[in-house]
C-alpha cells in the first residue's frame, strides 16, 4: 500500500512539472493543400484545388496557457466543365477564391503525461479575399442564353468562431507533433455586393477521418 501511494505521490509531482512555463513562445505553421476531382452524369466534370499556408506564433501567458495569432494566404480554385444534352462541346466554370487569414486563438494545455498533452483552441478565424467568376462557352447547337461568356469579380469577408481539440506530443524539450481532431464552431461569409446575403455555417463534432498534423518549436525561457 505504502509503495502504491509512493508510486502515485511520483506519478504526480512528474505531471505538475511536466507544464509548459510562463513567458515560453512557440513557432508552428499550417500548410494544406487538398484535390479532389468529381464526374456526374452528362459528361460533366468538376475539380477542386485548395491550397493554405498560415504561419502561427504563439506566447504563454501563464502555466499551459498560450495567446497567439495565425497569419497566411489561403487560395481555393473550382474548375465546372458541364455537358448539355444535344449540344456538342461543354461549358467551363472556374471559380477562383484568394484571400489573407488572420488568426488570433487562445490555447488552454492539460498534461496527460511527461511528454504528451490534450489541448483546447478557441480562435476567431477572419478571411478577406475576392472571389473571381470565369464562364467561357463553347457551345455549338445549343441555347444561345447558355452560350455567353462573362467573367465576375467580387471581394468578400469570412468571420468565424470555433473551438478545435488536440494532442500534443513532445519528441524533445523543444519539438513536439500536434494533431486537430474535429472542430465546433460558427462562420458567416459575405459577398462585397449591393443585395448579397450572408451564408453562416455550423459546424460540430470529431472527424478522425480529417485530422490536422502539424510541427511545433518550443523557445522555453
Amino acid at each position: 500500500m505504502k509503495k502504491l501511494v509512493l508510486t502515485g505521490g511520483i506519478v504526480l509531482f512528474s505531471l505538475s512539472h511536466a507544464q509548459i512555463k510562463r513567458g515560453s513562445v512557440y513557432l508552428s505553421g499550417q500548410m494544406e493543400y487538398q484535390h479532389n476531382e468529381n464526374n456526374v452524369l452528362n459528361g460533366s466534370r468538376r475539380k477542386d484545388d485548395i491550397v493554405e499556408i498560415i504561419p502561427t506564433a504563439g506566447y504563454f501567458v501563464g502555466s499551459n496557457l498560450a495567446i497567439g495569432l495565425g497569419a497566411g494566404y489561403k487560395s481555393a480554385v473550382s474548375k465546372y466543365e458541364i455537358g448539355y444534352g444535344g449540344a456538342s462541346n461543354s461549358h467551363q466554370i472556374k471559380v477562383a477564391d484568394n484571400a489573407f487569414v488572420v488568426t488570433p486563438f487562445i490555447r488552454k494545455y492539460w498534461t496527460l503525461s511527461a511528454h504528451l498533452y490534450i489541448f483546447g483552441q478557441l480562435q476567431v478565424p477572419l478571411e478577406f479575399g475576392r472571389e473571381k467568376l470565369n464562364s467561357n462557352n463553347d457551345i455549338q447547337d445549343g441555347d444561345p442564353l447558355l452560350s455567353s461568356s462573362f467573367n465576375t469579380k467580387n471581394n468578400y469577408t469570412s468571420i468565424g468562431i470555433n473551438i478545435k481539440p488536440g494532442l500534443d506530443y513532445f519528441l524533445s524539450k523543444n519539438w513536439s507533433v500536434e494533431a486537430v481532431i474535429g472542430e465546433f464552431g460558427y462562420n458567416t461569409y459575405k459577398k462585397d455586393v449591393d443585395g448579397a446575403k450572408r451564408v453562416n455555417d455550423y459546424k460540430f463534432g470529431l472527424n478522425l477521418s480529417s485530422v490536422t498534423f502539424g510541427i511545433k518549436y518550443l523557445f522555453t525561457n
